[in-house]
């Protein structure tokens, strides 16, 4: 019986992909807000359910990551750098909790509320897109720590 513990790891280039589609998603959702909440709304709870899918199932398994793992990731070079999974499905909780609260805003007639909560996920997101830097996985592990040991 083995001690060692597997970690999930997965390509760092199928989170950034995501990262990438999410930016575009929630930069839509802020431009819809503009003449409609009610459709800002929906489209950000479409968002959410990606967000809630990627937290329950990981990054491979998740909506953007079945298309990144089908679509692009075989037309790339082989996987040269890998990250563990765990601090991912955290930041995709996170996402979820900041599109909930906008999806909720947005179709509770808030534009402001719905704005604000769309605006920090997608400042998270394009910080993943654009340079790497997840900031959910940074709060991961400080997180980890409040957690009982089991």
């Amino acid at each position: 019986m083995s001690t060692t513990l597997e970690v999930e790891q997965v390509d760092v280039r199928g989170p950034r992909f995501a990262a990438w589609v999410t930016t575009a998603v929630l930069v839509a959702v802020l431009v819809v807000s503009t003449f409609s909440l009610v459709a800002a709304g929906i489209l950000l709870a479409l968002q959410a359910v990606v967000f809630a899918a990627g937290a329950a199932t990981g990054p491979r398994r998740s909506p953007y990551g079945r298309i990144f793992g089908t679509l692009v990731a075989p037309r790339l070079a082989p996987v040269s750098e890998r990250e563990p999974a765990a601090p991912l499905r955290f930041a995709q909780l996170v996402g979820f909790v900041f599109a909930a609260v906008g999806t909720v805003g947005f179709l509770a007639g808030s534009g402001l509320v719905g704005a604000v909560a769309t605006a920090f996920a997608l400042f998270a997101a394009f910080l993943n897109a654009a340079f790497g830097f997840c900031l959910g996985c940074q709060i991961y592990p400080l997180v980890a720590r409040l957690r009982p040991a089991a």
